[in-house]
């Protein structure tokens, strides 16, 4: 195993209890016209195919927020709750979607198919996470809406997972609810590792803590699982139907398109997890949330672990503007 330390702290302050106080070793660096504005830290894990850690940058035993990298876990706690889905349903179960209009009219569909109204969905309105799909939503009139919310298909599946097994629909995210306790115990046994703590995620989900190594594992557990068992597929699903996960001009299908057998998902904070079919995987996290690293850092750990695809170029490709031209860029440091 390779470790790549994090930097000395200057001076150290408190840290919350489980998280370390250490200052992150940088990752990407803003170049403006030759000169470095600006620095991104973070850390990063990455796993070979016998799940033994091979390299890291930084600290990846504490607990992070792995926010919307959590949903293919999310997604099978749906399946063991018993709901059966498959195809692009499952994938938009574990999906940050773009909000076009593709993944709008299967959110509705879904409601209607399990008897539901989107007044029932508790995620909070909003736009389409699609620049382009928001101006094109906006330019007609439209304004914030539960189905256009990114998280609207992986809510649509809880509550068809409560409706069937007659749980309480208004308490769906209640951290004590059965579902919520069903997913709690998946990302438990994905990860290897108890969960640290729980909090609120952007969608108000429970949001359930676990460090970089767990999350790298939790996806090396999904695409090695035996075909058939709910963590297969989704993993399955969300292959087959990228598009579905995040959108047509999102990093997470472009990777899961272009490179066969890899799964991947993207979390809000600059939070990112893949699995390889052979079983290696990364987790990374950039301290600062910056979305403008996250393609950098990524591409860069893949090629660390050999992937060799025209994607990863397009994928690390974060150009810097300045008078309506390309003046420079972010780029990975290590």
């Amino acid at each position: 195993m390779s470790v790549f330390p994090a930097s000395p702290a200057s001076s150290a302050s408190a840290a919350p209890s489980g998280v370390s106080s250490a200052v992150s070793p940088v990752l990407a660096e803003v170049v403006r016209s030759g000169f470095v504005e600006g620095r991104h830290r973070g850390s990063l894990v990455v796993l070979g195919a016998d799940g033994a850690v091979e390299h890291a940058w930084g600290e990846v035993t504490a607990p992070v927020f792995p926010r919307s990298s959590n949903k293919p876990m999310q997604a099978a706690g749906v399946l063991r709750a018993g709901l059966d889905l498959a195809g692009e349903r499952l994938a938009l179960a574990a999906a940050s979607h773009s909000g076009e209009s593709f993944h709008r009219d299967l959110v509705r569909k879904m409601l209607d198919e399990h008897g539901l109204s989107p007044e029932r969905l508790r995620c909070p309105p909003d736009l389409p996470l699609d620049q382009e799909e928001r101006e094109v939503w906006l330019a007609a009139g439209a304004g914030r809406d539960r189905v256009a919310m990114n998280c609207s298909g992986k809510h649509t599946a809880m509550l068809a997972a409560c409706a069937l097994r007659e749980w309480p629909l208004e308490s769906y995210l209640d951290p004590a609810h059965p579902l919520q306790q069903l997913i709690h115990r998946v990302v438990e046994e994905a990860a290897e590792e108890d969960v640290a703590a729980v909090g609120t995620d952007g969608c108000g989900a429970p949001l359930m803590a676990i460090s970089l190594t767990g999350l790298a594992r939790a996806y090396r557990s999904f695409v090695l699982a035996a075909p058939g068992t709910a963590e297969r597929r989704v993993a399955d699903a969300m292959r087959a139907h990228p598009e579905y996960v995040a959108g047509t001009r999102r990093h997470d299908t472009w990777l899961m398109r272009e490179v066969p057998g890899a799964l991947s998902k993207v979390g809000a904070e600059a939070v990112q997890a893949v699995a390889l079919p052979d079983g290696r995987a990364l987790a990374l996290k950039i301290d600062d949330g910056a979305a403008r690293a996250l393609g950098p850092v990524l591409a860069r750990a893949l090629t660390h672990m050999g992937v060799d695809a025209p994607v990863i170029q397009r994928i690390a490709h974060a150009p810097l503007h300045g008078g309506g031209r390309v003046v420079g860029e972010t780029r990975a440091t290590f």
